[in-house]
């Protein structure tokens, strides 16, 4: 029994000498794991509550612009831009309103929602979208080289054969119908065959010479 005693003495010393050399570290890192997983609870709360706030006022942007209230809708995004800034829809509530200040000729207005879109929406693809959408706006107003720069920052392989259709598009309005056919077919070769926008690629290289049915991958990379 004795022995036994003093067996369990030792493992006591033993948890005693961890304990005094490791114990710091030990509390200490349990302490930061369980700061961490609060603070990961806190973050997912404020991230729901500040989406469910933004996703209200998305709805009163988007009843403004039915109405054609430019005004009202500008205001609201404004709002949501200051109080919301990272929200997914503050993006979609500036590319609204874009679209519908277009719609109403006020296609200045819509470069400048846009531009703010490039620079702050989330997430990136959305970004993209936008660059994508003020190229076409810079090309109406004839500003090529501001087109082609929004045309540039594009990386999304999603977007690569609109890419190629808008700078065939740059590329015919200034005249440079061979670079045009190009791009068209670069174009023309990207979108899938169930896209209905390659039947448009399809007419513009028509209308440039080029029969769409003798292109493969291989002839427009």
């Amino acid at each position: 029994m004795a022995t036994l005693d003093l067996e369990e003495q030792q493992q006591l010393d033993n948890l005693k000498a961890f304990w005094a050399k490791w114990g710091n570290l030990i509390s200490g890192v349990l302490t930061v794991v369980v700061l961490a997983a609060a603070g990961w609870n806190l973050w997912s709360e404020w991230q729901r509550r500040e989406a469910q706030a933004a996703g209200k006022t998305f709805d009163a942007v988007e009843t403004a612009v039915q109405g054609k209230d430019l005004k009202a809708a500008g205001d609201l995004l404004a709002q949501m831009q200051a109080e919301h800034p990272r929200a997914t829809y503050t993006t979609q509530a500036a590319l609204l309103l874009a679209q519908a200040q277009v719609g109403q000729s006020k296609p200045e207005d819509a470069v400048k929602t846009l531009a703010w879109v490039t620079t702050k929406g989330q997430p990136q693809v959305l970004r993209e979208l936008a660059q994508l959408r003020l190229s076409g706006l810079h090309l109406e107003a004839g500003r090529y080289a501001e087109a082609e720069s929004a045309l540039a920052s594009i990386k999304e392989p999603a977007y690569a054969a609109l890419v190629a259709d808008r700078r065939g598009d740059a590329a015919q309005l200034q005249g440079k119908l061979d670079e045009a056919r190009v791009q068209y077919q670069k174009a023309y070769v990207a979108f899938g065959e169930q896209q209905n926008y390659r039947r448009l690629v399809e007419a513009k290289l028509m209308a440039l010479g080029v029969n769409p049915a003798t292109l493969t991958a291989v002839e427009v990379k």
